[in-house]
């Protein structure tokens, strides 16, 4: 599993889709994931400290979690099938580890508002993963980078790549012109 940070969230100019964008917290790989927009406000409402007057649904799954003397541990984006993300929230309960099925976008909110740590799996990386051209924002084939640490494992195949390529041509239609700076 890769640790990953939430770097940010975008909108795609072609269609007003939302993704969010994971990165690899010790590397330049990252991972776009297709979320709703009301999953993409959660996020961006407790990324940004905004002030609500009634709890989110997020809020209100934290307060439950809390109240039931559970607490999270951690959430793992851990597969990609059929173009669809799954993630898990680990929970430690009595004593005990607890996995829950989640959306990504869900297990996102989440850890955003218990800043828990976020895991991928190489192997989501790895069909879905990006490296981004330095100077031009555009995402770059993991191909060229031989070598590159990053690449290891097991490569898509043609059938994974094809479905995979709306991934790509999303990403293209994102304004990326500001991807690396960091807003406070």
């Amino acid at each position: 599993m890769i640790e990953m940070v939430i770097d940010s969230i975008r909108v795609s100019l072609m269609n007003y889709q939302r993704v969010v964008i994971l990165k690899e917290k010790l590397s330049e790989r990252y991972l776009p994931i297709w979320i709703g927009p009301a999953e993409a406000d959660a996020i961006a409402v407790k990324l940004q400290d905004v002030t609500v007057p009634r709890p989110l649904t997020h809020d209100l799954l934290y307060s439950i979690i809390d109240n039931l003397g559970a607490t999270v541990n951690s959430i793992i984006v851990n597969d990609l099938k059929n173009d669809t993300f799954y993630a898990k929230i680990i929970l430690n309960v009595d004593g005990g580890m607890m996995e829950v099925d989640s959306r990504p976008s869900d297990a996102l909110a989440l850890a955003v508002r218990v800043e828990v740590p976020i895991y991928v799996e190489e192997t989501v990386l790895d069909k879905a993963g990006i490296l981004l051209d330095q100077e031009t924002g555009k995402p770059i084939s993991q191909e060229t980078e031989k070598g590159d640490a990053t690449t290891k494992g097991k490569k898509p195949s043609e059938e994974e790549l094809k479905k995979m390529s709306a991934f790509y041509d999303f990403i293209n239609t994102l304004d990326l012109e500001d991807f690396d700076k960091r807003k406070s």
